[in-house]
């Protein structure tokens, strides 16, 4: 079961706008979410479910919104979430900024949302392109001829429209890897892993059939083929146009792809990663006069590749003044509101190593308040790289009509949660 009725709150608990799609749970109840949740605000216990009776909140917060969910029933709860997700999703396409006044300025388009991404509690039509087709902002403007619903929506590839054509047929896939590591004041790497997607900008006439495959672990083992470099991945998900029954008998990832652009899939590698930009430092405090910094950044990944707008972020002091930096490429900067130095390098090509230090004055009185000490963080794009080693082996295009397509691959590696704390 799924949900029963959808509510938009404001940050004060006032209800903006709801949709009633069963009438098995009282409107009125919504009353009591706003009281509930900041009872548990100030308990400290915040929770993802809350319960009044027998009827359960189900709730997201975004920007200035508070969009929840209600049932009565054992709801499977990871489909609400996922529909209050793609929820925001869809506004966000429609509106730009999903906010209070996105939603008070287009009060109209958001009940015809309502109404056709949900039916008596069940997610149905939740692809923004096709709703687009028929669910305009300029509602008062609609042809007669053009109100008719488009035959998308009723057919068994909801996410595609018929009658695609391109003078050029091409798709181009991006396979870009985040990598997430924790490394400890003693320079070891306390956790890390991967986390990658594939993206997919198709320009393709009519229905193709794609298939798209990788050097994945699991289909070698059950081919007999165990040459060059294979990949274990976990938590996949995809695309609701993946043939989930193919993939889970011979792994073979076959589709009809949306127009346009699109996310076909996502994965996890829990993997040992060597963090390739490595960052050590040394940060001397000297009561009421100064903070000395040094930090040296060292490139651990090929020579041939070059990391892109990289950036250091290195914690100072809330109450440090009067910096000073020198740094040996890129440049430095104070940034007083986050009580950050932001280190900018455009290019750090592989295998080379760049220094900074930076001073900065300290006030004679010492300030009380015990202050933590929080990480270095690094954020950097390495282009034509995936630290996992996955490959797209190959994309085979059909089409009835028999046209030739140009598949084109990129590759990037960037920073995710990547964190290196300090003495």
């Amino acid at each position: 079961m799924s949900a029963s009725a959808v509510f938009v709150l404001d940050l004060k608990g006032k209800v903006l706008i709801c949709r009633n799609y069963k009438g098995d749970v009282d409107m009125s109840e919504i009353d009591h979410f706003f009281p509930l949740l900041m009872q548990q605000e100030e308990e400290g216990l915040i929770s993802p479910v809350i319960s009044h009776g027998s009827v359960h909140f189900l709730w997201i917060k975004h920007s200035n919104l508070y969009l929840v969910a209600t049932t009565n029933k054992n709801s499977n709860a990871s489909l609400v979430y996922a529909f209050l997700y793609k929820l925001v999703e869809v506004f966000t396409e429609y509106f730009k900024e999903l906010e209070e006044e996105s939603i008070q300025d287009n009060f109209v388009v958001v009940y015809e949302l309502l109404d056709e991404l949900m039916d008596f509690g069940f997610p149905q039509t939740t692809d923004s392109k096709i709703l687009q087709e028929y669910i305009t902002q300029e509602g008062n403007k609609l042809e007669v001829a053009k109100s008719k619903v488009p035959t998308t929506v009723t057919n068994a590839v909801s996410w595609r429209s018929e009658g695609i054509k391109y003078k050029k047929n091409e798709v181009f896939i991006d396979v870009i890897e985040s990598i997430n590591v924790l490394v400890n004041a003693n320079g070891s790497v306390m956790s890390s892993d991967i986390v990658g997607s594939i993206k997919l900008k198709t320009m393709l006439s009519g229905m193709p059939e794609l298939r798209l495959g990788l050097n994945d672990r699991v289909l070698f083992a059950l081919t007999g083929r165990d040459k060059g470099k294979t990949v274990t991945m976990e938590d996949v998900k995809f695309h609701q146009c993946v043939r989930l029954s193919r993939f889970e008998s011979d792994r073979t990832i076959s589709f009809i792809p949306p127009d346009g652009e699109s996310e076909l899939m996502s994965y996890r590698i829990n993997t040992h990663v060597k963090p390739l930009i490595w960052i050590e430092s040394v940060i001397e405090k000297f009561s009421h006069s100064r903070v000395e910094i040094m930090v040296k950044a060292k490139g651990q990944f090929k020579k041939q590749s070059v990391a892109n707008n990289v950036e250091v972020r290195v914690p100072v002091p809330s109450d440090a003044d009067s910096p000073k930096f020198k740094t040996s490429t890129g440049h430095a900067k104070y940034v007083p509101e986050k009580n950050l130095v932001v280190w900018t390098i455009k290019s750090f090509p592989g295998g080379k190593e760049f220094l900074m230090r930076a001073h900065f004055g300290l006030p004679s009185v010492e300030n009380d308040e015990m202050e933590g000490k929080p990480p270095i963080t690094v954020k950097f794009e390495i282009p034509y790289f995936t630290v996992s080693g996955i490959q797209v082996r190959y994309m085979k295009i059909i089409e009835k009509s028999g046209y030739q397509a140009l598949p084109w691959v990129r590759y990037i590696t960037q920073s995710g949660d990547y964190q290196l704390r300090t003495n």
